[in-house]
């Protein structure tokens, strides 16, 4: 017997049920794919970019932002295990007047070429031999000309200090042509323009041919100062990747969790295609068809959905992946790859595996109901009417509350590698745990409703309380999609107010000025921190200092911020603090640094400063939203008496009692050259800040919203397979009496109560998720903690018209029963 048209066949009969289950399953692979992608493009182009820089280099030493002693470069080129070096100052220059910066790393053009010879400038004009030595003359990428649409000859105006520096575009970097924004010049020009004499970023380091990288780079490191470290050139793209990675895993799961819910789709298209088909299948079975065959196929069934997901979605995710890059960037609007252009690529074992899990979740979905259909018995299913008793499973309430249970341990693991495994672990459980006890809860709520009413309401209340199971059928993917989207729901508003709460804190002052990034080339100087002070209406400024600190060797480097901070630290956002101080420098440190570093409040410990290392007290814990690698504050005026840096990158400027805000900026802005200063008020800056932390959660967004859909996508098509499976019913209850409009009253209800069931199970596991989020996804993934802030209003508004979209998805799907002639229907039954 040829049974592939029997089974596979009828995949083409139930168009909209297997629809569904394919558009469901495309969503779940294609999000997957497409974050995956997209990450995989920007590391892929980050570590590209950081091997073209390293060179020939088999070593790297770096320092702190604000550079080490230059000293160091002669201690190193001396060393017995080193060939060559090359010193490099890296500058991210603010373009005057301009928000565009140009990465520019000023380079000793003798030693360039024996270890990065990609970075050697060519001249526009050929006849200048020596262009490359004068202090004024820029090497640009193509990239770069492009993206700033100059060409060879022109100048281009940087902001240095609080002042303008005219570079003139000399040649380009022929080694160079992958779209990078970059810019060479002579090293000591670099220093000298830029305010940076007697300092480097960074050397590049070749070995002797024969001496191993770990044993130099232990003998090297023990002659360096605290806080410059020896690393390996990829080192970098390792930070980098650990760095998004817990951003990329997040994304992926709530992707996983879409493909998930498509899984539930497909047990639904499965469960109910079992109930309309079980006198086809008892009829195969009466004629020889054995019972390990009929449950291969209908797996085959769900296989062959899944594949088909697989691919397209694979397809689709490379789309948006395509789609994402231009629009999000390599980082999905995070800002932890801002700056690069990166190149999608094909990775057919990546692709593979995508395509593998859209099959494994049309085969989980096929799983339970291919076994009820191989189970029952053909005598009793060749019964007409036998639908009925199909559903009518109380469920697993035990297994149930043992699975919400093993959530609780779950979430004591410790994260692995940075990630949180275990809190992954507790979403999980939780999920299934909430599926398990629908029935329960469906028929809890059936003994909730009221007796009376009209007749379409009694029944329905009726065939929830006999039938649960059909309710469970539809309600699984509704319960999974609101979980998911309560759950994110709340973690996004409780990040979203606490990240409100925080700006309200850390922004006191009545203004700000800033000379650039921190990590720019605008510094504010001594005398003009001076005139800034001395402006009428204003009463008391405070200086910011922002530099880094390298405290492990392979970790990123952490922020170190010197402002003036009250010996108590009652205006940070403290979540802890010690007792009181001794005799030592005092700092506060970030959530992250205490995760990562392990330093609690009380404790003494060395954090390297101006080369050497000097012991401090950690005077509290503080929350810090913007910086993931942690943070260190210290008092600006310890600060600048243990390092001599007189600096400054910002200020907050109070002013006194009745002086005009707008009088105060005009004058702070007339204080240096055109656009060199950047005024803002507290307001503007927390506008700012909320406005990226939308962007960056965009991506989420789209992910709530897809898994709704595929959950009211579930309710229609598991009614469209139960309408179909009880036209009988439907034909006994018009000779009953019954007109076309009770028994749509009547599905109406049965929809909306089975939207009540998944809607409430998922309020109540979304709110234990995000419950899991808050206190451990997040804070083990990205080191914040926050308050917990529930949107009350938002959810039931939500919850409310999911039901009633779910209501009338029911009666929609029902249409083509009910239209039957009641007569045909019963005849069925004779």
């Amino acid at each position: 017997m040829r049974l592939a048209p029997v089974f596979l066949g009828s995949l083409a009969r139930r168009r909209m049920a297997t629809l569904f289950s394919l558009v469901a399953i495309v969503l779940g692979v294609a999000l997957g794919m497409a974050v995956q992608a997209v990450h995989e493009a920007a590391l892929s182009e980050f570590g590209r970019g950081l091997r073209t820089l390293a060179g020939q280099a088999d070593l790297q030493v770096l320092g702190p932002r604000g550079g080490f002693d230059e000293s160091l470069y002669p201690l190193l080129v001396a060393a017995p295990e080193v060939a060559d070096a090359s010193p490099v100052v890296e500058i991210d220059a603010r373009l005057a007047g301009r928000e565009d910066s140009l990465s520019i790393q000023g380079v000793d053009l003798f030693s360039l070429a024996r270890v990065t010879p990609r970075l050697l400038p060519r001249a526009a004009d050929e006849g200048e031999r020596f262009a490359a030595l004068v202090d004024d003359a820029l090497f640009l990428t193509a990239g770069a000309r492009k993206a700033l649409g100059v060409k060879a000859g022109e100048v281009l105006h940087f902001q240095a200090g609080s002042g303008r520096l005219a570079l003139r575009v000399a040649g380009d970097l022929p080694g160079l042509d992958d779209g990078r924004r970059l810019a060479v010049m002579d090293i000591a020009g670099a220093q000298w323009h830029f305010g940076r004499l007697g300092r480097l970023t960074r050397i590049d380091l070749r070995l002797h041919d024969g001496v191993s990288p770990d044993a130099a780079r232990a003998a090297l490191q023990a002659r360096l100062p605290a806080g410059v470290v020896v690393t390996l050139p990829e080192a970098a793209e390792d930070e980098a990747a650990n760095l998004s990675r817990a951003y990329r895993v997040n994304l992926t799961l709530l992707a996983a969790i879409a493909l998930l819910t498509g899984g539930f789709l497909v047990f639904s298209a499965q469960a109910l295609s079992v109930v309309r088909r079980r006198t086809e299948f008892a009829f195969l079975r009466a004629v020889g068809l054995a019972r390990r065959t009929l449950f291969g196929w209908l797996l085959a069934e769900g296989a062959a959905v899944g594949l088909a997901g697989g691919v397209l979605g694979v397809a689709l995710g490379h789309a948006l992946a395509w789609g994402a890059l231009a629009v999000l960037g390599g980082d999905l609007g995070a800002g932890y790859f801002s700056g690069l252009s990166p190149r999608l690529q094909f990775q057919p074992g990546v692709s593979a595996l995508y395509v593998l899990l859209g099959m494994l979740a049309g085969l989980a979905g096929a799983w339970l109901p291919a076994r009820e259909a191989a189970t029952v018995a053909p005598a009793r299913a060749l019964k007409a009417g036998d639908e009925a008793s199909v559903g009518s499973g109380r469920g697993h309430p035990r297994l149930g509350l043992a699975v919400l249970a093993a959530s609780l341990p779950a979430c004591l693991i410790p994260p692995l590698e940075g990630l949180p495994l275990g809190g992954y672990l507790a979403v999980a459980c939780l999920l299934a745990g909430g599926v398990l006890l629908l029935p329960a809860l469906a028929v809890s709520l059936a003994r909730l409703l009221p007796q009376g009413g009209p007749v379409s309401a009694r029944l329905a209340a009726a065939r929830l309380s006999a039938a649960p199971g059909h309710a469970v059928v539809a309600a699984a993917g509704v319960l999974t999609s609101v979980a998911l989207a309560v759950a994110m729901a709340i973690m996004v508003a409780s990040f979203r107010d606490s990240v409100d709460q925080w700006l309200s804190q850390i922004l006191p002052a009545d203004l700000y000025v800033r000379a650039g990034r921190a990590s720019g080339s605008g510094h504010l100087d001594e005398a003009l921190q001076g005139r800034i002070a001395a402006l009428p209406g204003v009463g008391r400024v405070d200086f910011i200092r922002h530099d880094t600190l390298r405290i492990i060797t392979g970790q990123p480097p952490v922020a170190l911020i010197a402002r003036p901070v009250a010996a108590d630290g009652r205006d940070l956002p403290l979540v802890a603090r010690a007792g009181a101080a001794g005799a030592l420098p005092r700092i506060w440190i970030s959530e992250a640094m205490q995760d990562l570093q392990a330093w609690q409040p009380g404790q003494q410990v060395d954090v390297p400063l101006a080369g050497r290392s000097v012991p401090v007290a950690v005077a509290g814990v503080w929350r810090d939203y913007a910086r993931q690698t942690g943070a260190v504050m210290i008092d600006l005026d310890d600060y600048r008496r243990l390092t001599g840096d007189r600096l400054a990158n910002d200020g907050a400027v109070h002013l006194v009692p009745g002086a005009r805000a707008d009088d105060v900026a005009d004058a702070l802005a007339g204080l240096a050259g055109p656009g060199a200063l950047e005024i803002a008020r507290p307001g503007e800056i927390r506008a700012i800040t909320l406005r990226i932390f939308d962007r960056t959660f965009a991506v989420t967004y789209l992910l709530e919203a897809v898994a709704v859909a595929i959950g009211l996508a579930g309710v229609a098509a598991s009614f469209a397979a139960l309408a179909a499976a009880r036209r009988r019913e439907f034909g006994m209850l018009r000779h009953l009496g019954l007109t076309r409009r009770q028994i749509g009253a009547m599905l109406a209800r049965e929809g909306a109560l089975a939207a009540v069931v998944g809607v409430l199970g998922g309020m109540l596991v979304g709110g234990a998720i995000g419950l899991v989020l808050i206190e451990v996804v997040n804070r083990q993934s990205f080191h914040w903690s926050m308050d917990l802030h529930v949107p009350w209003l938002s959810l039931l508004l939500f919850g409310t018209g999911l039901v009633a979209l779910a209501a009338v998805a029911a009666v929609l799907a029902g249409r083509q029963a009910m239209g039957q002639s009641a007569v045909l229907a019963v005849r069925e039954d004779w």
